[in-house]
């Protein structure tokens, strides 16, 4: 009895006329499909203006006061920071899941990756992006810092 051999060897292989055939006529049948809803409920749609429907709000309520938030600006900042090192994870968590079919190579592109980020948050760092206090008290430390 042979023993059972198997192969890890991944090959590529192009896809078929056909493939982009059936692809070309899912993505026509979608954008028909979009349309006549968009189309159906232009038209179908009740459409009534009043002076009441044209106010900033349509539940009657004037605005009282300016509609931007007074928050703090680090702390969209801070967000935002949040959301690419989230984003991140994802790719970083993907390639784990991966790793055995990627190789080496798959490897150098994740620590690539992570060294772009890595130089992005010593930017961000360096810059003063991180820091929370006001103003006053991070010109108080550059201060302090110099006469020591």
């Amino acid at each position: 009895m042979l023993p059972a051999t198997t192969s890890t060897s991944i090959t590529a292989v192009p896809p078929s006329p056909e493939a982009y055939l059936a692809l070309g006529i899912y993505v026509a049948i979608a954008v028909f499909l979009i349309g006549v809803l968009l189309l159906l409920s232009w038209g179908l749609g009740h459409r009534t203006r009043t002076q009441q429907k044209q106010e900033p709000y349509e539940s009657g309520i004037y605005p009282l006061d300016n509609a931007r938030l007074k928050g703090p600006v680090p702390f969209y900042l801070v967000a935002i920071f949040f959301v690419i090192f989230d984003v991140e994870v994802i790719f970083v968590s993907s390639w784990a899941v991966a790793y055995d079919r990627l190789g080496w190579p798959g490897f150098a592109h994740v620590c690539f990756f992570i060294f772009i980020l890595s130089l992005g948050l010593v930017h961000l760092w360096k810059t003063g992006g991180l820091n929370w206090g006001p103003r006053m008290q991070h010109e108080k430390r550059k201060v302090e810092r110099s006469v020591q």
